[in-house]
């Protein structure tokens, strides 16, 4: 990419004027293009490393630049800006000639050949999944995507969570309540109701709480029982599942839930007994001491011999380092197990298991329900998510109602399918994903505003103008047609020309919106464009520029929103 050659001529110059490691220079596309195509911080981090006046520095770095071979031939200009900002302004011929490669998959390969394994989605079985799974399930799909598209070879993992004491519970309660014409008949929410009435029993009878454990205990030393009740749960609920990922469009390469790993458990608390890393208190349990990394002892082994989600985690870490061979690690999990991973990788650092693969925890914020409080499937305090898709749908179907009635009634259905699933991603990938969401029906589902529906519709607007058009040359037009261009022409072609930079920074900063917000970006100037300047009316030479923005914005929609997770429509 660009950015990356600008960036070793920054880090050349800094280098030989500063001692700045090429690490630490970085070059970012503008946030404003009023102010650029690209800027670089490096005299800022002169600065503040050496004392030497950012706009010094930055003069020094400028003036080193204006030798390089690249930058002449790329740039119209380099200026220092603000405090000590590097910007860098392309030529039209520079933007140009990238415009045919924006949606080739080779020339943005930046990630080629580097492994990632990305989990995400991990429900738990014998519960319904609700609206509060839809997170990690669309964020984790969308980096999965991001990182393909730059070239990586990506594994998906759904780490179903099939394996600790609540299971002990759900089997105790299906002991003392449960029928099994009444599972057999709803078995997701069957096994709900009976999770559910034994946490409420607990709160009469606290000793419940120890027949789960015992009977999650059962279960772990193989008692045949427990395993054909376990199973049983966990078919029906994988059925059930899939029903849900074929509608959200999200695929996995490997399903391997918690209980995979339970052979491995015993093997991974030897280990780091062994290592000297864990020890075993009086009561029988073995923790890892972590002072030195300023966190909280990590327990791996209950007093009773049990296992935790740490042992398990551990063990998936060990297993996954070694059989996939990933150079990243992506978690896609709340906010709320920050301290569980800080732990989990810390002892994974430590034990040797992570070697030199990077573990990242991507967290997200909780989808809270509409009274602001956290939805917890214990309390049955839940929205199902079949709810929330088959609503998003309705709504949708009325929105193609009434703007194409025409319409077969099949070709409604598979329209308000996509619109649908859209709006529902697009409402939570196009938010930063730290924060938290409150669950509004209204907002989640609004076909309006800055929405995946309204890029949807942009992009068959753009279609609607190609079919008019015929056959659109895709050659090049030259740097004669480009000196007919106006502002807007130029200013639509820089935009579609940070396509790439933006897709590469949302993969880097883990963060879909950065895409979600250029995308949207993309669809108000395009649609102003076409209004402003006449396309299929234009003269000659500037029509086959104009019809050839408006193609390649359509292909950037359409892929930008398929790595998503964010189908098109061709009418709407």
């Amino acid at each position: 990419m660009l950015s990356q050659k600008l960036q070793a001529e920054v880090a050349k110059a800094a280098h030989k004027h500063y001692q700045l490691s090429e690490g630490e220079v970085e070059v970012q596309p503008v946030r404003d293009m009023a102010h650029g195509d690209f800027t670089s911080n490096a005299a800022l981090k002169i600065a503040s490393k050496w004392g030497v006046p950012a706009k010094e520095a930055a003069e020094a770095i400028r003036r080193e630049l204006a030798d390089s071979r690249l930058v002449r031939s790329a740039c119209a200009r380099v200026e220092v800006a603000g405090p000590g900002f590097i910007n860098f302004w392309l030529k039209p011929a520079t933007c140009f000639k990238q415009l045919a490669e924006l949606t080739k998959p080779a020339p943005r390969a930046i990630l080629r050949g580097r492994r990632v394994l990305v989990e995400f989605s991990s429900p738990n079985i014998a519960k319904p999944m609700h609206v509060g799974h839809i997170r990690s399930t669309i964020i984790g799909a969308a980096l999965a995507n991001m990182f393909q598209a730059l070239g990586a070879p990506v594994l998906r993992l759904n780490h179903l969570g099939d394996w600790g004491t609540q299971f002990g519970k759900l089997i105790a309660a299906y002991k003392r309540w449960g029928k099994r014409e009444q599972v057999r008949r709803q078995p997701i929410s069957e096994m709900l109701r009976l999770y559910v009435k034994f946490h409420e029993e607990m709160k009469r009878e606290p000793e419940l709480e120890v027949e789960g454990q015992q009977e999650f205990l059962r279960l772990e030393k193989g008692n045949r029982e427990n395993r054909a009740l376990w199973n049983w749960f966990k078919r029906e609920s994988v059925k059930e599942f899939n029903v849900f990922y074929r509608r959200l469009g999200v695929n996995f390469t490997h399903v391997l839930g918690e209980s995979f790993y339970e052979p491995m458990l015993k093997g991974v608390v030897t280990d780091l007994l062994r290592q000297k890393l864990a020890v075993r208190n009086e009561d029988g349990s073995v923790v890892v001491h972590l002072q030195a990394e300023g966190l909280p002892p990590c327990l791996i082994q209950k007093s009773d011999g049990g296992s935790l989600y740490a042992t398990r985690d551990l063990a998936a870490i060990r297993y996954r380092v070694k059989r996939f061979k990933a150079q990243q690690i992506l978690y896609v999990v709340g906010n709320e197990q920050s301290l569980h991973f800080d732990q989990v990788f810390a002892v994974a650092k430590l034990a040797g298991y992570a070697g030199n693969t990077i573990l990242r925890h991507v967290k997200f914020g909780q989808i809270l329900g509409e009274d602001k409080q956290k939805l917890a499937t214990r309390e049955g305090r839940i929205i199902p998510l079949g709810e929330v898709l088959d609503k998003a749908r309705e709504l949708a179907r009325k929105v193609v109602q009434a703007k194409n009635p025409s319409l077969s009634a099949k070709l409604k259905d598979r329209i308000a399918e996509t619109v649908g699933m859209g709006a529902v991603k697009y409402n939570d990938l196009s938010q930063n994903r730290l924060t938290d969401i409150t669950f509004n029906w209204e907002k989640m589902l609004s076909l309006d505003g800055n929405s995946a529906p309204y890029l949807q519709y942009s992009y068959v607007r753009l279609k609607s103008i190609l079919r008019k058009a015929g056959k659109v040359s895709g050659r090049a037009a030259g740097s004669a047609v480009l000196a007919h261009a106006n502002e807007a022409d130029l200013s639509m072609l820089r935009l579609l020309t940070r396509y790439p930079e933006q897709l590469r920074r949302a993969a880097e900063e883990q963060g879909p919106h950065l895409l979600a917000a250029y995308l949207y970006e993309l669809a108000t100037q395009v649609n102003s464009f076409y209004h402003a300047v006449p396309v299929l009316k234009a003269e000659p030479k500037l029509r086959s520029l104009r019809l050839n923005l408006v193609r390649v914005a359509a292909d950037v929609l359409k892929e930008g929103l398929g790595i998503l997770g964010i189908g098109v429509v061709e009418k709407m």
